[in-house]
């Protein structure tokens, strides 16, 4: 897999995903995944979009394929997440790309979009809180006294499945998904995880909204109370922005629908492009 070193020297991993025709030199989607997880999480999402655009897939720093080699408290920042995006999008030769980031990417989207506005095409946000709630960090707690205590007595794996059937899938939801989203997120490093959460427990991305002046789209579920507070926020503070909701009520709209949430970012950034996005 291929890497490149961040401005603090942390080594970064990506994938790459390119299913487009060669001689269209078409424009490249950064696909961020959120809290906790890696870029394996899109597996469901690449292929409906890696035949019209290249998709890279960065692992954010300390997660999946990307060295935790790094101070935890002073490394995991906003500014240092965004800079390791730039880092890559330069790595991968794209002057400017459209982005597309879940939860916790989302809010590193809007960073990005608002810092370096010459550098993403589109912004499109798959349930992206503004902030992180009260009610969603005492029900990430667990009946602990935070978040960062249940992460560290449950570890990745045992939280992981407790936030499963909490907040990201419904009751009915596959045994079989709730097993393997367990499992793969419980193989990330649980004190990365807690600095994480220490940065998504205090992050509000609400100022950088009037700074944001690329298209976004926002993609979220019809019901569920991580981000549904904020969607009025989103409304008043974006300047072009389309919201869709999908016929969801719990988080993991991404995993849940990934042709629903693959198709609208498609079209999404095909208009933008003045490109389409289907073949007969």
């Amino acid at each position: 897999m291929p890497k490149t070193n961040a401005h603090d020297g942390v080594a970064l991993n990506y994938e790459v995903h390119d299913y487009t025709d060669p001689w269209k030199n078409a424009p490249v989607l950064l696909l961020q995944h959120g809290f906790g997880r890696s870029s394996r999480f899109w597996y469901n999402m690449i292929p409906y979009l890696s035949r019209f655009y290249r998709v890279v897939c960065p692992d954010l720093r300390g997660l999946g394929q990307s060295s935790r080699d790094f101070d935890l408290p002073t490394g995991i920042t906003v500014d240092n997440y965004v800079a390791d995006l730039v880092s890559i999008a330069d790595a991968v030769g794209a002057r400017d790309f459209h982005y597309a980031g879940e939860s916790l990417g989302g809010i590193i989207g809007m960073a990005l979009a608002a810092h370096h506005p010459d550098r993403v095409r589109t912004l499109s946000l798959l349930a992206a809180p503004l902030s992180i709630s009260p009610w969603t960090q005492k029900t990430f707690a667990f009946d602990h006294s935070t978040w960062q205590d249940a992460l560290r007595l449950m570890g990745s794996k045992g939280w992981a499945a407790a936030v499963n059937t909490a907040t990201r899938f419904p009751s009915d939801a596959e045994p079989g998904l709730l097993e393997w989203y367990g499992a793969e997120m419980g193989k990330s490093d649980v004190e990365v995880m807690i600095a994480m959460s220490r940065l998504a427990a205090v992050v509000d991305a609400t100022p950088l909204l009037e700074n944001v002046r690329v298209p976004v789209l926002g993609l979220y579920p019809s019901g569920g109370r991580v981000t549904g507070e904020q969607e009025a926020a989103l409304r008043a503070g974006l300047t072009n922005f389309q919201l869709v909701h999908l016929s969801i009520a719990t988080h993991m709209i991404w995993t849940l629908a990934p042709a629903t949430c693959a198709d609208h970012i498609l079209h999404f950034m095909a208009a933008h492009d003045g490109v389409t996005c289907r073949e007969l």
